[in-house]
Formats: structure tokens, sequence, C-alpha cells
């Protein structure tokens, strides 16, 4: 059974993932307005991977029999200064969303809750692709700088990514 201080962290993350597809969501319009199509369908399959990763912490919390309650979820950003600087955003919400379930990784070690520390390692390996697919994405831009035959190029890559597979 899981305690009620971890029931209460793990609806916070629930919302986290939420609200990370809301900015995903977010980051895809700003691309599409930039006219960076591949971006923003990138950003687009992004958000869904989010919704899927909220979607697995919502049954393993129904699973558990935990009561769930949904808080609001926060707004989110649609302006950004750049492509690269959208994909720094990227990046930095990333590693806050890695030290969000590494905390909750800590609580359910010195609960000794196993199933739920399990379940939570699944989402820190996850993180680690994903700070390294995003970083790999800034790495490119900034090879390219503001050349735009390189940008052009960046974003058809971006366009090949299909739900599941990150590209680049």
């Amino acid at each position: 059974m899981i305690s009620k201080n971890l029931q209460k962290a793990l609806i916070e993350q629930l919302n986290k993932e939420f609200h990370s597809a809301y900015i995903y969501l977010g980051m895809s319009a700003y691309s599409s307005k930039e006219g960076f199509n591949g971006a923003s369908s990138w950003f687009l399959i992004q958000y869904q991977e989010e919704v899927a990763h909220g979607m697995k912490l919502f049954k393993y919390l129904e699973d558990q029999n935990v009561e769930i309650t949904l808080p609001e979820i926060k707004s989110a950003k649609v302006e950004y200064k750049s492509l690269l600087d959208v994909f720094k955003k990227s990046l930095a919400h990333e590693q806050a969303m890695s030290k969000n379930l590494n905390n909750l990784s800590d609580i359910a070690m010195q609960e000794k809750d196993h199933a739920t520390y399990n379940l939570l390692q699944w989402y820190v390996t996850e993180q680690v692709e994903e700070e390294a697919t995003v970083g790999e994405i800034i790495d490119h831009i900034k090879l390219v700088g503001d050349n735009g035959y390189g940008l052009y190029t960046i974003d058809k890559e971006l366009a090949t990514r299909s739900f599941g597979n990150p590209t680049i």
C-alpha cells in the first residue's frame, strides 16, 4: 500500500506529466508558427509521449486503489526566441523532470515501497533518453547556427520522428 505522503507526491507528478504535455504542445505551436513544421511534428509527438507517461502513472495509481485528484494544469508558454531557444527550454524542462523523478524514487526507497520504486525506475531511465536526445538536437542546431539551409535540414530530420522513435 502506498503511503499518504507518497500518494500525494505521485499525484503531483501526475499533474507534472500532463503539464509537460501542455508545454510540448506550446512548443509545437511555436515551431509551426515559425515555419519549422518538422520541429512542430517532433514536439507534437513529444506531447503524445508525455500524455502516455501520465496515463501510465494514472493507471498505476488506479491499480493501487489511490484516490486520484486532478489539480489544475498550469498554462504553458508558446513564445520563444528561436529554434535553439525552444530546444534549450525543452532540455531544461527534462532536467527538472529528472530531478522530480529522482526525488520521488528517493521517497519510495525510504518508505520501502518496492512496487512504486520499480515503476519510477522506468521513468528515470526514460529521462536519460529524453535528455540525451534533446541535447543532441541542440548540438546539431548549434553546429549550423543561423544558417537557413542547415536549420531547414535539421527541421526535415526532425520530421522523420515517429511515436516511440526519438530521431537524431
